[in-house]
């Protein structure tokens, strides 16, 4: 049922289970945005065996210039923290928080804090990096 609503969300495309593992998705966000809205990036969606009562685990597979992502794709989501976790909520929201994330850098969510003082205090660099970024490792946004 979370992953029909998941595929019916316009906010992303070809989402599944990956190697016909339920507990793993895959599929592509597509930021509405710039710097990110050029492309589309893939994210992976790992649930634990105690879900709800644990949150999924979310990271970009697609490499992103964004200070609230590490380079191995992981993500400062205080929603899927343990402490602010509730087991009421869906998976489409913590995409759509993801999403929400992409589109609007917050400089309080920091995984590279050189981002995002970049962000702060030479946005015109930032986005011109972060467009770079997204024109080299983006995959194309699907119809």
């Amino acid at each position: 049922q979370e992953l029909e609503e998941a595929r019916r969300w316009e906010g992303a495309r070809d989402v599944r289970p990956l190697d016909g593992n339920v507990r793993r998705w895959g599929g592509l966000l597509l930021p509405n945005n710039p710097p990110y809205n050029t492309g589309a990036f893939r994210f992976e969606l790992i649930f634990s065996p105690r879900h709800p009562l644990e949150p999924p685990c979310a990271t970009l597979r697609t490499p992103i210039y964004h200070p609230s992502v590490d380079p191995e794709g992981r993500v400062c989501q205080p929603l899927t923290t343990h402490g602010r976790w509730e087991p009421s909520t869906r998976a489409i929201q913590v995409l759509q928080d993801l999403l929400l994330q992409l589109d609007s850098p917050d400089p309080q969510r920091v995984l590279r804090p050189d981002v995002a003082r970049e962000l702060q205090e030479r946005p015109e660099e930032f986005r011109r990096r972060a467009e770079e970024h997204a024109r080299l490792h983006a995959e194309p946004r699907p119809d």
